[in-house]
Formats: C-alpha cells, sequence, structure tokens
C-alpha cells in the first residue's frame, strides 16, 4: 500500500518539478494524481475528498518561495496536510516523536461503526487496548 502511495506522489512532484510556477491547471493536474494515489491505496473516499480539497486551498493562495520550485512547495503542502491528517504536527521538530495525542479523539469518516486498525506482536497487548478502547468510546 504504502509503495502504491509513494510511486503516485513520485509520479506527481516529477511532473510538476519542470514547471516554473503552480498555476491552478497544475495544481488540479497534480491533485487528481494524489486522489488516485490515495484511493489505490484504498484510503476512504470522504478522506481523500476533504484532505485534497485542502490542498488545493492551500495551493492556489501560495506564492512559490524564491528558493523552492513549485514541485518542491507542492510537496511541502502536500506533506504538511497528511501529518495533519495523520494526527501529526506539522511544525514539531525534526527527530521528535510524529504522533502526540491530542484531545480530539478518534476521527470519525461517517456515521455508523468506525473501523480501527490495531497491529502488533503476539502478547503486545491489542487485546487490551481494543477493550479499554470500546470503554473509552462507549462513554
Amino acid at each position: 500500500m504504502f509503495d502504491r502511495l509513494s510511486d503516485g506522489f513520485n509520479s506527481v512532484f516529477r511532473r510538476l518539478s519542470g514547471k516554473g510556477t503552480i498555476t491552478e491547471s497544475n495544481i488540479r493536474e497534480a491533485i487528481g494524481e494524489v486522489r488516485t494515489a490515495l484511493l489505490e491505496a484504498d484510503v476512504h473516499y470522504e478522506v481523500v475528498k476533504s484532505f485534497c480539497d485542502e490542498v488545493v486551498a492551500d495551493a492556489l493562495g501560495r506564492e512559490v518561495t524564491k528558493s523552492l520550485k513549485p514541485g518542491q512547495e507542492m510537496i511541502g503542502i502536500v506533506h504538511r496536510r497528511l501529518v495533519e491528517l495523520l494526527g501529526g504536527d506539522p511544525d514539531a521538530e525534526p527527530g521528535a516523536p510524529v504522533l502526540q495525542p491530542s484531545g480530539g479523539g478518534i476521527m470519525k469518516v461517517s456515521p455508523g461503526p468506525t473501523v480501527v486498525m490495531m497491529c502488533g506482536l503476539q502478547g503486545s497487548g491489542k487485546t487490551t487496548t481494543c477493550g479499554k478502547l470500546a470503554l473509552m468510546l462507549k462513554k
């Protein structure tokens, strides 16, 4: 999944790297490829739609920093939004833990059941954590 996502992002940024400026048509083309890469990586449609809308809004109003190329600027915008989407702080110091506990709780994409994937080795506490999580969500 991550390989497919990385390949999709790489092709988008390679295409933008030769451009002199970020135009609305460049952004629309790039975000279409980002959308495709995210959907192919099995990201929920509503999450992809929201993410892409935020990236387009950020990119349309932004002037390219003189020291950066448009592709690099777009990488920065997408990176910032991805970190925020995953619950991290895009302004955190390099080397700091990526995910900090936030008081926001679990992101719910749509009404109804929310799927939470638990990963870990045998005996690492997945079942116990699921029980605690269920109790917390029940309250």
